[in-house]
C-alpha cells in the first residue's frame, strides 16, 4: 500500500453542516464502577466516514467508551445510538461495529487466511462469497502472499494488518481500534497510520480510535476528542486542537508547550497585554479575549513558534532573555533547552536547515526568545 495520505482525505466536515445527522450519538454517558466514576457524563456526535480518535492519558475513560459502544459494556446513565438506532440491550453481535483489540487476539494455531474468514464462517456466509471477501480484503492490506502462514510466522506488523482484515471483512458500519499500534516500533507505527487512513478512506467507513498517542491522533484523525478523567475536554480536529486548546490541560497534552503565567495589563479589542514574571518582560497578543483587568492568565506558546538567537536584544514586548542550558540534536530539528533570566526553563526546537546547525548556538550561549504576536494562546485555566 502506498504510505502516502490520499489527496482528498479530511476535506469533508460534515460536523460544519447544519442539517447533518450524526451516525453516533453519546448522549450524556456515565459508567460506574462501584463508587468509581470511569465515564462522567459524555456527549459525542461522530458522523458517518469520520476517523475520530478518543484521545488521553492510562485511566482517562476512552476505553470503556469504547467498550460501551461495542456492548461489551452497559452506560449506568445515558443513551447511545448508532445510525439512529438505540443500543439499549443491543448484544455485541447484533450491533453493526466490529473491534480491533490492542493485542490483536489472533488465532495461534490459524492461518491469517482462517483468521480472517472466521467471523464469516461463524455467520454461515456462503463459501463462494466467503473466498471472494478474504481475497479482496487481504490484497487491500498487501498480505496475500501470506495468506497459508500462520501468525508466529509474520512480523509485528503484518500481524497487525491481519487483525484489521479480521475487523473488517465483515463489512461493519463502525470499526472500534483500541490502541490499534501500540505494539509497533516508531517506524512501523508511522508507516502504518498511512495505511489505515488510505483504507478508511477507500472502504468509507467510520473509524474510532481510542489512542494516548498525540502525534497516532493528529496524524489519523478527522477530529480529535481529549479526555480527561472521564469526560472530553475538547473536541476539534487536529489542527484546532493544538493550535487553540481551551485549556492548559489541552495545551500541556497535545504536543509540547511553554506556559508563562501572568496577569492581565491591558484587553482591548485588538491586542492583550499581560505582565508576566515567568516570562521576564511582558507579553504582546494581537487579538482581544474580553477578560477583566488583573485577571490571572497563562499564555501557551509552542516550541517552534519561538525565534532563537544569539546575544541580547532589546523589543519592548514578546522578547525575553536567557542562557542555553541543554541541546538535543534531532536530526531534523534540533531542541534548546533555555534558563530564562526569570528562572523558568523553556524549550524551543528550530529546523536544521543546513549541516551542523546545532552548532550555531551552543551551550551557556547568552540568547534571546521572541515570537509573534499571533502565536501565544491565552488560557483562563
Amino acid at each position: 500500500m502506498a504510505a502516502e495520505t490520499p489527496a482528498h482525505y479530511h476535506t469533508n466536515t460534515p460536523w460544519n453542516e447544519p442539517g447533518a445527522e450524526p451516525y453516533i450519538r453519546v448522549e450524556n454517558v456515565t459508567k460506574k464502577f462501584g463508587d468509581f466514576v470511569a465515564v462522567n457524563d459524555v456527549s459525542l456526535n461522530v458522523y458517518r466516514g469520520e476517523l475520530f480518535s478518543l484521545l488521553g492519558g492510562s485511566g482517562c475513560g476512552k476505553t470503556t467508551l469504547l467498550r460501551m459502544l461495542a456492548g461489551f459494556e452497559e452506560p449506568t446513565s445515558g443513551k447511545i445510538y448508532i445510525d439512529g438506532v438505540d443500543m439499549a440491550g443491543i448484544p455485541p453481535y447484533a450491533r453493526p461495529t466490529n473491534m480491533m483489540f490492542q493485542s490483536y487476539a489472533l488465532f495461534p494455531h490459524m492461518t491469517v487466511e482462517a483468521n480472517v474468514s472466521f467471523g464469516l464462517k461463524q455467520d454461515k456466509v456462503p463459501s463462494a462469497e466467503i473466498n471472494n471477501r478474504v481475497r479482496q480484503i487481504l490484497d487491500m492490506v498487501q498480505l496475500t502472499q501470506f495468506a497459508k502462514r500462520k501468525p508466529h510466522q509474520l512480523s509485528g506488523g503484518q500481524r497487525q494488518r491481519v487483525a484489521l482484515a479480521r475487523a473488517l471483512v465483515k463489512a461493519p458500519k463502525l470499526l472500534l481500534l483500541d490502541e490499534p499500534l501500540g505494539a509497533l516500533d516508531k517506524k512501523l507505527r508511522e508507516a502504518t497510520q498511512f495505511e489505515i487512513m488510505n483504507i478508511q478512506d477507500k472502504l468509507g467507513i467510520t473509524f474510532m480510535v481510542v489512542t494516548h498517542d498525540q502525534e497516532e491522533a493528529m496524524t489519523l484523525s478527522t477530529r480529535i476528542g481529549v479526555m480527561n478523567q472521564g469526560q472530553i475536554v475538547q473536541i476539534g480536529t487536529p489542527q484546532e486542537i493544538y493550535e487553540y486548546p481551551n485549556t492548559k490541560q489541552v495545551a500541556d497534552f497535545i504536543g509540547s508547550v511553554n506556559l508563562f503565567e501572568g496577569r492581565i495589563v491591558e484587553d482591548e479589542s485588538d491586542h492583550v497585554l499581560i505582565d508576566s514574571p515567568e516570562a521576564g518582560g511582558r507579553i504582546y497578543v494581537d487579538h482581544g479575549i474580553s477578560s477583566a483587568p488583573g485577571a490571572k492568565v497563562w499564555a501557551a506558546l509552542r516550541p517552534e513558534k519561538i525565534q532563537l538567537v544569539k546575544g541580547d536584544r532589546g523589543e519592548p514586548y514578546n522578547c525575553i532573555k536567557g542562557t542555553v542550558k541543554g541541546i538535543a540534536y534531532m536530526g531534523n530539528l534540533s531542541v534548546y533547552l533555555i534558563a530564562l533570566d526569570s528562572g523558568k526553563e523553556v524549550k524551543v526546537t528550530m529546523p536544521n536547515q543546513v549541516r551542523a546547525a546545532e552548532q550555531m548556538i551552543g551551550w551557556d550561549d547568552r540568547v534571546t526568545l521572541t515570537w509573534h504576536a499571533n502565536s501565544p494562546v491565552i488560557l483562563l485555566s
